[in-house]
């Protein structure tokens, strides 16, 4: 009796594992529609269209995430939708609520990076951290741009908060791993986080404005130019710390009057860019 109970119950744990291995084998078989469904995103220009789709795909993403939790792209991908529900969807009119999703985002992208075996980001020293990114590659530019830029996202939006500054040069250790491995990745999305880290801050608290202006041309040079967020972003930042009122109005202008299609397979990017752009020039007079 008891080697018939020992035998069931080995079966049913086999059976059980098969059917997690299953699971698990059809979330992993389901990324490349992932990969896609990103790309069509990024080329829609309808904002409230953008904005319904993508709260169900994180649903999605984070379902999947459930049935295979160690899955480091699927993480990646949580990490990415997250920051672009916050910036591109909550940031101007719902702060608090675009704060939430960038914590969310970086939880993801941290999970990612454990699972790359990362062990410092959060916890250790700065230096151990430093060391243990020199180990990261071309496989790894995902998890860390996205968990840097969450990351430091957050920070920028609790200023007044002490222990957010503190995380600043850890996020920014991400970021700069991002820029020795490839400086393209993301359209030079890395050249337009030290953009904001040199411009947004005066040289007496550690801001560099000719290399803020380096890392902003830079981004434009990957792009062609086609992609109008790292006007928006020196606009914002750089232009606004100098108190440049004619370059902050004009960059703002220029990308209000861009064509729609200037850049097709970041028609969204470039169409939230256009709306922020709005939004910044109704300050003009306020911030001048």
């Amino acid at each position: 009796m008891d080697s018939r109970l020992g035998l069931l119950a080995t079966l049913l744990s086999l059976t059980l594992l098969s059917a997690c291995s299953m699971d698990q084998m059809l979330v992993r078989a389901s990324l490349p529609m992932i990969e896609g469904g990103v790309t069509a995103l990024n080329t829609e220009t309808d904002l409230e269209l953008a904005e319904d789709s993508i709260p169900t795909n994180i649903e999605l993403l984070e379902g999947m995430i459930t049935i295979d939790p160690t899955n480091e792209e699927l993480h990646t991908y949580a990490a990415q939708a997250y920051y672009g529900l916050a910036y591109g969807f909550n940031e101007d009119y719902k702060p608090v609520r675009a704060g939430k999703f960038y914590v969310r985002g970086l939880k993801h992208g941290l999970a990612a990076l454990q699972e790359k075996g990362m062990e410092n980001a959060l916890n250790g020293s700065l230096e151990k951290l430093q060391k243990e990114l020199q180990s990261m590659d071309e496989d790894d530019l995902g998890a860390l741009f996205w968990t840097a830029s969450n990351w430091a996202k957050w920070i920028d939006m609790n200023r007044d908060k002490p222990e957010g500054i503190a995380q600043l040069p850890r996020a920014t250790a991400l970021m700069q791993r991002v820029l020795e491995i490839d400086d393209t990745y993301y359209h030079g999305g890395a050249h337009m986080y030290f953009g904001v880290y040199y411009g947004a801050r005066s040289p007496m608290f550690g801001g560099d404005f000719k290399k803020a202006r380096y890392h902003f041309d830079r981004a434009r040079e990957i792009t062609d130019g086609k992609l109008l967020v790292p006007d928006l972003l020196q606009a914002q930042y750089l232009a606004r710390q100098e108190f440049d009122l004619e370059d902050f109005h004009n960059r703002l202008t220029r990308i209000i009057e861009a064509p729609d299609d200037l850049y097709p397979e970041l028609g969204l990017l470039n169409a939230v860019t256009k709306r922020k752009a709005r939004l910044l020039l109704n300050k003009e007079q306020k911030w001048f």
